[in-house]
């Protein structure tokens, strides 16, 4: 390679990295930092609970329907093509949600949102596993699982300030920046288009039927306690069967079951990849209540205790990456799934009383573990595919994280619900809360210890990584 070539690779390298990991950073952004603003917009709009609570949920529910399809569409197409339309779209619905004059247009808008994060979402990943060699995918990708990390500890924060001193507005209106410098980047210095990968027709039928069984699995577990809910989380799981019966029988599947069935790597690491955000995504939402109620904290210092886990996985899941490229991602993994298994069951030991030193150390725990996990576990699903299967990977990826939240948020519903049923948490019920929190907490270490045995049962990586 000539010395030319050699520095524009480099400049593409660089670039691929900033868009890619900017982007990942602004999705998960956009959730907590509207969802902190949510009485604001209730009040400026006059919504219900209901529409309030759909302006939450539209979003990862547009964002979970397109991650397959649009994973399936670039493989076929173009990543780059659609990764730049994503930032788009994405772009243009915040500016249209700062502007919305009614709660039906911003609802509208954010489902919008929603598509254009799910288009950069599914094709981001595959971009910088396209762009980047083997030797290192580990670290790039590190940073980018640190960049979703920053957006989520990041937007409760700034969601906060910038709704009190500027509007619920402005937190839309400050996607505008970012998303044309994202897209600039992007048509400057992106000049591969990765298109061609994967060949063969899309299926329609099976994205109709994957857009109906992902609607009712994330919507459905957003009101499981209700009996409407849990009906749509069972049908959800019957037009899952019916959707992997229709891709195994169909000429071009959207979804490559043989992904799930004769990849063993890809298989194991994707469920513990949802088994581990199954049973960590409601530990912030439940530790700080009891930070609030039982130990009687104000939510900026609690805010403050607790984000001493965030800031331990973005500085360690960079480090983790670069370490997976030296080291098989099963000991890695395996050793980040065993610690946050046992920080989640410290947990389950919480009194009245305990002291906030040993919960800051458990927090760093848990963020160490976390990071130790992630990085390695995303580098092996993404190393465990053909080149012309990066889009749908990556795509993959996204939807573990996003059904992991949505079930631990429904675990923690669901126990709440049945064992403090609809009360106000007041100092007479604080007892029967804390049990509450135990039991979500015991749920979600064994989660978390299933998930110690596929990952470490997933077996070697490192030959796959090598793609």
């Amino acid at each position: 390679m000539s010395e030319s070539a050699a520095r524009q690779k480099i400049a593409q390298e660089r670039s691929a990295l900033l868009v890619c990991t900017l982007s990942s950073f602004l999705a998960p952004f956009i959730i907590s930092a509207v969802n902190v603003a949510m009485p604001a917009i209730q009040a400026d709009l006059q919504l219900k609970s209901i529409a309030l609570t759909w302006v939450a949920t539209i979003y990862l529910l547009t964002m979970a329907m397109t991650l397959a399809p649009v994973g399936a569409l670039a493989d076929m197409y173009g990543r780059k093509k659609f990764f730049s339309a994503g930032l788009s779209v994405f772009t243009l619905a915040s500016i249209l949600a700062a502007l919305a004059p009614n709660g039906v247009v911003l609802i509208a808008c954010r489902g919008l949102q929603g598509v254009g994060a799910g288009m950069f979402v599914s094709t981001g990943m595959a971009i910088l596993t396209s762009v980047y060699p083997p030797e290192k995918r580990g670290r790039v990708l590190g940073m980018y699982v640190a960049a979703v990390y920053i957006g989520l500890s990041a937007g409760p924060f700034a969601g906060g300030l910038i709704t009190a001193y500027l509007g619920w507005r402005s937190i839309f209106l400050l996607m505008l920046p970012l998303g044309i410098l994202c897209i600039v980047l992007t048509r400057l210095h992106l000049k591969d288009e990765w298109a061609g990968a994967r060949k063969g027709a899309f299926d329609p039928a099976g994205a109709l039927l994957y857009a109906i069984a992902i609607c009712s699995l994330v919507y459905g577990a957003s009101i499981v306690t209700t009996k409407a809910g849990a009906a749509l989380v069972v049908f959800g799981l019957l037009c899952t069967i019916i959707f992997f019966r229709h891709q195994h029988q169909s000429t071009h599947p959207m979804l490559d079951v043989r992904l799930f069935t004769n990849n063993h790597t890809f298989t194991f690491s994707s469920l513990a990849a949802l088994l581990n955000y199954s049973s960590t995504f409601a530990v912030t939402f439940l530790m700080s209540l009891y930070l609030q109620y039982i130990q009687g904290m104000s939510p900026q210092a609690a805010g403050t205790l607790l984000v001493a886990q965030p800031i331990v996985m973005a500085l360690g899941s960079p480090l983790a990456g670069r370490l997976s490229e030296q080291v098989e991602a099963r000991w890695l993994a395996t050793a980040g799934m065993l610690m946050t298994t046992i920080g989640i069951a410290f947990y389950t030991q919480l009194g009245m009383d305990t002291p906030r030193s040993w919960i800051l150390a458990n927090l760093i725990f848990l963020g160490a573990g976390f990071a130790l996990f992630s990085s390695p576990n995303t580098n092996a699903i993404m190393g465990a595919v053909d080149k012309s299967q990066y889009g749908l990977a990556s795509g993959v990826v996204g939807i573990m994280r996003l059904l992991g939240q949505m079930l631990s948020m429904a675990i923690a519903t669901v126990v709440l619900a049945l064992m403090l049923g609809n009360v106000l948490i007041t100092p007479e019920v604080y007892p029967r809360f804390l049990r509450s929190i135990h039991t979500v907490f015991y749920c979600s270490a064994a989660l978390c210890g299933l998930g110690v045995f596929f990952s470490f049962a997933r077996g070697k990586t490192r030959q796959a990584v090598k793609n």
